[in-house]
């Protein structure tokens, strides 16, 4: 049997936590807006045509931050498009998903929205085929009270008041050679330098995120960001890192240790942005957007899913629906434990996507809407953890990956909320085989009991809920945990994710 020991102390924090690390990301692609959040003759569907199962799914599931519209749709897009009256909105060809938009969801549909499922709206700006005077436009639309042609235009098409986006995107990787405009890392540093300082004698409040590498896997992954900050380092506040993750070959071993690449992907953006710290001899940090990441099979939308027929521009197709297995949850639920590992400087982070593509939420249109197993481990979270990031003391046995080398069996990650005296505890184990025993000594945090213990966990860590069978993953109590002298102990299945909560 595997085991691992934890021991938490307040006294030793990470960081706190930033309620936007449980953002999520909504993109005009396949299904995600249109049948996915939209959906005007569904049976539960509001006056305005969004669709109420689905607005209280992604209320359950905690999301905070909604980035928008892209992805790489924004690199081509025009937001003006999106505005005024829907009958007068053109039809476009989307060219970076090949199909065709609507348009009859856009900034004002959308914000209207996000009051229903309580999130923040973080917008993407086109600097793709767009640039400075396009992104000032959009601003001054968005974020002016009133008294100019743009500001008023926002009034005249019903918006009163500002929606005062304070998180800008300043465009979607534009290292992809893939991406609508893609440029050099020395031509993308200035452009997003000037637009970065025009914004800002627009509206000084706006926190301004800068496009990092697309992956670690990117040839140019490092000196990207080191030459893009060098431009842009006092403009801005966020670079971002983009991270999938999903099983190749039949290596599930390596695909369970996802997280250590997430770790070491986060530690050498970090590393670089303190390097240009000192040589720039700044006196500012620059924290991580970590505003796409998931488990996205993406192999089979090359092969498979890929639309290229240039008679064929269809709308809302079937894209990137990935169903997704007890495993994939557990790789899931380890990334969001990176995420928080890192809390002093991860600050924004969203789950790429939220509803059909790729996503913890599915929906058939005209009927049901259901959770993926990776719903799950991120409702929970969202939930629970609260506070402060613990810097946890973790022994655990270890095993061999083809990937990443040797790897702890177990990972976790604590957090503490002094205010109300609870406490939580995250926890995987990669263990294909294994149960694990874990021991957490909880002493230091003062007297608590266990609120609630549960586990994701299958005797087929590829069963996974299908519109016919869509219950058949999900959480369960976990009875092993109990409490004893200080001293939490917990027995994990092999293939496993946790949650346990003290107070």
């Amino acid at each position: 049997m595997v085991t691992a020991r934890l021991t938490l102390d307040p006294h030793f924090a990470v960081g706190a936590i930033n309620r936007r690390i449980f953002g999520s990301f909504v993109e005009h692609l396949g299904r995600c807006v249109y049948d996915g959040i939209y959906e005007p003759g569904h049976p539960t569907a509001d006056a305005e045509g969004f669709r109420g199962d689905v607005i209280d799914l992604v209320k359950e599931l905690g999301t905070t931050t909604i980035r928008y519209p892209g992805g790489n749709f924004v690199s081509g897009f025009k937001w003006e498009d999106s505005v005024g009256p829907r009958e007068d909105r053109p039809r476009r060809l989307d060219l970076a998903w090949h199909s065709t938009e609507t348009n009859e969801i856009g900034l004002h549909e959308f914000s209207s929205w996000l009051t229903k499922v309580d999130s923040e709206l973080m917008l993407a700006i086109n600097l793709g085929t767009r640039g400075v005077e396009e992104a000032l436009d959009l601003v001054e639309y968005t974020n002016i009270r009133s008294g100019s042609t743009l500001s008023d235009l926002r009034i005249a098409n019903g918006q009163v008041d500002p929606f005062g986006v304070t998180m800008w995107c300043l465009g979607n990787e534009m290292d992809g050679p893939w991406q609508l405009g893609h440029r050099s890392a020395e031509d993308y540093g200035k452009i997003a330098s000037q637009t970065a300082k025009a914004l800002r004698q627009l509206d000084e409040r706006l926190e301004l995120v800068v496009c990092g590498s697309s992956s670690a896997q990117m040839p140019t992954f490092g000196s990207w960001e080191r030459t893009v900050l060098q431009h842009t380092y006092e403009d801005v506040d966020y670079i971002s890192c983009h991270a999938y993750y999903e099983e190749r070959g039949g290596d599930l071993t390596s695909f369970l240790a996802s997280g250590v690449n997430m770790d070491h992907f986060i530690e050498s953006v970090v590393a670089t942005a303190d390097s240009v710290k000192a040589e720039l001899r700044s006196s500012k940090q620059i924290n991580i957007s970590f505003d796409e990441w998931n488990v996205w099979y993406i192999e089979r939308y090359q092969t498979v899913d890929r639309i290229t027929d240039v008679e064929e521009w269809p709308v809302a197709p079937r894209l990137l629906e990935d169903v997704y297995s007890v495993a994939d949850a557990v790789v899931f639920g380890s990334l969001l434990i990176s995420l928080l590992k890192h809390a002093d400087r991860v600050q924004s982070a969203s789950l790429a996507q939220l509803v059909n593509v790729i996503a913890p939420i599915m929906t058939e249109p005209g009927g049901d809407s259901w959770r993926q197993t990776t719903f799950f481990p991120f409702s929970v979270t969202s939930r629970l953890a609260r506070g402060t990031v613990l810097e946890v003391k973790l022994d655990s046995d270890t095993h061999d990956t083809k990937d990443y080398g040797t790897v702890a069996t177990v990972d976790a990650v604590a957090t503490f909320d002094a205010e109300t005296g609870t406490a939580a505890v995250f926890l995987v184990n990669r263990s294909e085989t294994e149960e694990a025993t874990v021991t957490i000594d909880v002493a230091g945090l003062g007297a608590l009991g266990i609120l609630e213990a549960s586990t994701l966990a299958d005797a087929d860590v590829y069963a996974a809920n299908t519109l016919a069978d869509q219950n058949r993953v999900g959480l369960t109590p976990n009875t092993s945990a109990s409490l004893v002298d200080g001293v939490v102990t917990i027995t994990l299945p092999a293939v496993s994710w946790s949650a346990v909560s003290l107070g």
